[in-house]
């Protein structure tokens, strides 16, 4: 078991590498749109990232892990015909999409509510659609062939130009929110012409109906299960505009991207995390395997989460460069939300862990059923908590989703791939985390909250951990250990 797990660990460091240097590189850009834009502008754009990332899932529609499921399974000539299938489908249905949207160009603007002035940035949002869509399956088949450092290699450049441009049409150009989008079309389009050659490799211009049908069946589910998995990420956004005003919106989303540093670690598991489960579903002991991937991934985002939490704030108001800092001065006064978000992106790790199960048994079927939940969850409490407590009742929502579909995964998963999960070690976890937040709000709230504080709070922390057996001495030893080996 321990040389599967160190497999895994191999694949999520450099998986984990390109994530984090990746969306570090990109995270750059918050403390340089804050300090730069005001908070209504910010807002604007994170509305109209907001909608990219909906017509996203309806132009991708599951086909990423219909075409994992299938490759996985199928060998020599007939992964190419698995490859194709779905990269010229979508090809097609891309294309198709955007045309239809334009064709309904004002009706469209309207029913987004999108600013006139800001309405020509449509074109750039439909560019940048089709050419991430196209990218879709050379992407999935370098995760899918553990060819993780040309995927990370990618990734990066694409991060690398998206973030130079921005700063060269935003600081000397004076474009404004245009430049983002500007900047993002040209890095997809360089991340597509970079996967050519993987495209030339494995393309054949053959659509196989039989192979289509299958993956169809199979992703179709994806489109309302990622419809709402996207809900639970960003419907705050549109809601939260309605209820407030776009100044709200820039405040609690610039806040919201500060839970990147737990993102971080959900992402890079969840790349390495997927190939892993399905290529060892069928070891002996995989089940055993699977419940000790859960245990270590909480213990390492409860230490994530009390560090971050107690020193967020401390962090973003350190000042550079003139007066600046991690976040625009003005959008500040959100930083509360933080700890918040973090503790809902545990349960995300949580839920995707949980998956497992569900992709082993070909059970997807529930995916919209689990997902739709947290969305309705998700509504209703933005709906409910946000008229009373602003975006902290966003933020609320944003954590009441996410636990429900992880507490609910977990149940279907069972039902079909029964996994006994160390819930001696990760339940107390869990509780701890949760009396922490509490004083943590207690005292933020009252005004206690100072620096001498919360190093009381990490210590009782570190010491409560290792008495209910949370943290173990043998475990941390072992992973210095295997840390040490891949020197």
């Amino acid at each position: 078991m321990i040389e599967k797990l160190k497999e895994l660990s191999k694949d999520t460091v450099i998986y984990g590498i390109s994530t984090i240097l990746g969306r570090f590189l990109g995270f750059l850009l918050v403390p340089f749109y804050t300090n730069i834009f005001p908070t209504a502008e910010y807002g604007i754009y994170t509305y109209l990232y907001t909608i990219i990332a909906f017509l996203n899932v309806v132009y991708i529609y599951g086909m990423d892990a219909a075409y994992m499921k299938y490759a996985s399974l199928s060998e020599n000539e007939g992964k190419k015909n698995v490859f194709s299938t779905p990269l010229i489908f979508l090809t097609v249905t891309s294309f198709l999409i955007s045309s239809v949207i334009l064709i309904f160009r004002d009706p469209v603007i309207h029913f987004l509510n999108v600013p006139e002035r800001y309405s020509f940035l449509l074109y750039y949002i439909l560019g940048i659609l089709v050419l991430d869509t196209l990218a879709l399956i050379p992407f999935a088949s370098l995760r899918l062939e553990r060819k993780a450092v040309k995927f990370a290699t990618i990734k990066i450049i694409n991060i690398i130009i998206n973030l130079s441009l921005n700063i060269l049409l935003i600081l000397y150009y004076k474009m404004g929110i245009e430049a983002i989008f500007i900047s993002n079309i040209i890095a997809s389009g360089f991340s597509l012409i970079a996967l050519l050659p993987e495209i030339k490799e494995k393309m054949k211009i053959t659509l196989q109906t039989g192979i289509l049908k299958r993956m169809i069946k199979f992703g179709i589910p994806y489109l309302p299960a990622s419809m709402a998995a996207i809900m639970v990420q960003m419907i705050d956004v549109p809601i939260l505009r309605e209820l407030t005003n776009d100044s709200t919106v820039g405040v609690y989303r610039a806040n919201y991207k500060l839970g990147i540093f737990m993102l971080l670690f959900v992402s890079m598991f969840q790349y390495a995390w997927q190939p892993f489960f399905l290529n060892n579903a069928k070891e002996k002991n995989a089940k055993e395997i699977f419940s000790k991937v859960l245990t270590l991934f909480v213990l390492v985002a409860s230490i994530i989460w009390i560090v971050v939490s107690l020193f967020i704030d401390n962090l973003a108001a350190i000042e550079f460069f003139n007066g600046k800092s991690l976040i625009g001065k003005s959008y500040l006064s959100g930083i509360y939300i933080v700890p918040l978000i973090l503790f809902a992106y545990i349960f995300h790790g949580m839920y995707v862990n949980f998956q497992a199960g569900i992709y082993i048994e070909e059970k997807t079927k529930y995916f919209p059923y689990i997902t739709g939940t947290g969305a309705l969850l998700n509504v209703a409490t933005n709906f409910l908590l946000i008229p009373v407590w602003g975006m902290f009742g966003a933020a609320m929502a944003t954590f009441v989703s996410y636990f429900a579909m992880a507490i609910f995964i977990y149940f279907v998963s069972q039902k079909f791939y029964k996994i006994k999960y160390e819930f001696n070690r990760v339940i107390p976890n869990l509780i701890l985390i949760s009396a922490i937040l509490v004083v943590y709000y207690y005292l933020y709230f009252e005004g206690f909250l100072t620096f001498g504080v919360k190093i009381l709070m990490l210590v009782s922390f570190l010491v409560l951990a290792f008495a209910l057996g949370i943290l173990r001495k043998k475990e941390i030893l072992r992973a210095f250990l295997i840390i040490q080996s891949k020197r």
